[in-house]
Parts: structure tokens; sequence; C-alpha cells
């Protein structure tokens, strides 16, 4: 179990996240959605413990300051918005790194269990074709499948994602998502994502919390959360009348 409370946290001693309360069991999917600059990936990387903060952050029942930095990456990993390239690495040497935590030292002392999990990765993320290729010659799309498979053969119990899906044509989106359902179950796992399409967080969260300026100003089931008064306060807009807007001309095709 994940269990956050009373969470401060931001930037040259602003908060930029304020008072957040939120708990996440295994086997869920906990969405995080809102308008941009609304703190969505503060939160993150707060979780992730990369910004100091106030109050407290729980993973089974241990205190998430509590863990040493290595230990801490084999609870939680986090897949960013951005992943800066420094290294002309291989898809596969790329993903390779996510199983550092997992060995007594670098690439060359991967076990036969380490090359299976990966291997394994690569194969369900469709990245077999390219995976001897640098990442420097990858398109967008596929360089995000790529920092995910890496997330992924890490095997945190929780794993952060900030708009997985960025870069991802429909196809890719779905298949994602759809594997990282299925993930999260099989494995009683724990993933935190923030995403922009609420028709994504309707299909595919268990759970869903709504941020404004910082603070949560609804959670619960996503049916619930996703109501038309609440997004039109958000989001200042009728989302529900353009998604129904948007079906009915679909159905005119």
């Amino acid at each position: 179990m994940l269990e956050i409370k009373n969470l401060y946290a931001g930037y040259g001693g602003a908060d930029i996240i304020k008072n957040i309360n939120l708990e996440a069991n295994r086997g869920e999917i906990l969405c995080i959605a809102g308008p941009n600059g609304c703190g969505k990936s503060t939160l993150l990387k707060t979780i992730a413990r990369l910004l100091p903060y106030r109050g407290s952050i729980t993973v089974d029942g241990q205190d998430a300051a509590s863990f040493t930095r290595r230990d801490l990456s084999k609870k939680i990993a986090l897949l960013g918005q951005i992943s800066q390239i420094y290294f002309p690495y291989t898809v596969y040497d790329t993903i390779s790194l996510g199983r550092y935590v997992h060995t007594s030292g670098f690439l060359k002392n991967l076990s036969a269990e380490d090359r299976n999990i990966i291997a394994n990765t690569i194969k369900r993320l469709e990245l077999e074709d390219v995976q001897n290729q640098l990442i420097t010659e990858l398109s967008g799309g596929q360089l995000q499948r790529v920092f995910l498979a890496r997330t992924l053969v890490q095997d945190p119990e929780i794993i952060l994602l900030d708009e997985p899906t960025n870069h991802l044509d429909l196809k890719h989106q779905i298949e994602l998502l759809q594997y990282l359902s299925v993930w999260v179950k099989e494995k009683n796992r724990i993933i935190v994502g923030v995403l922009h399409d609420l028709n994504l967080v309707h299909r595919f969260s268990d759970y869903t919390a709504l941020i404004r300026d910082g603070e949560i100003v609804s959670r619960g089931k996503p049916e619930e959360v996703l109501s038309g008064a609440i997004l039109r306060e958000v989001y200042g807009m009728d989302i529900g009348g353009f998604m129904r807007e948007s079906l009915e001309r679909w159905g005119k095709m």
C-alpha cells in the first residue's frame, strides 16, 4: 500500500502541492488528472523523493524517507515526461539499465533471469526489431516505449508514470495501457499515473484524483470524479458536453 498524508512540496520555498492525502492499494491504478500547471508532475517527483517535502509518504507501512536510494529504487520507479539522452546506448542496453538495482555490478553481470525479464519486456512492448539500434536513432514514440521498458524491468512495487502515452499513436496508447492494466493485476503492484486524456482515465483507472491549484478537489471511482459539474469547475468548460458531441459525430460516420 502507498499512503500519502498531509503532503506539501514545491520549489524555491513555495508550495506547489498542498495538503495531499491519497492511498493506493496493490493491484490498482490510481490516475491523477487536472489542468496544466496544477502540480501533477510535482506530486510524482515528491513521491519518488526527488523533492523535499513536509508530511508523510509510506510504502507498506514503512516511511519512504527511511529507505536508502538503492532500496527505494526497488520500491518505486518514476518515468517522467521527458527522458534525457546522455549516451548513445543501444535499445537493449538502455532497457538493461533497469536491472542495475538487482545486480552486483554493471551490464556484464546480468543473470539468466535478468536477461529473460528484459527479453519478455522487449517482446511485449514490440521493440524486438529495434533492440540493437542506438536510442539516438529512434522516433519519439519508440523512445517512449524504450524508457517505459527500462522502468518495467526494474520491477518496482510502485511505478509512477507521468504522461506515459506521450508521443505514442492511438494504437500504442491503448495497447500500452492495456498491458499496464494486466501487469498491475498479475504482479499485484501499484501504478500512479498522470494522464491528460480523460477518456483514458475513465477507461483504465481504478481510482482517480482530480487536482486544481495543487490541491485535491475530488477523489474516488472515475465515474464519480469525472462528473460534469466537477470537470466544469476544474477545467472551465463543459467537457462532458464536448465528449457527447464528439461521440454523436462519430456515430454519423
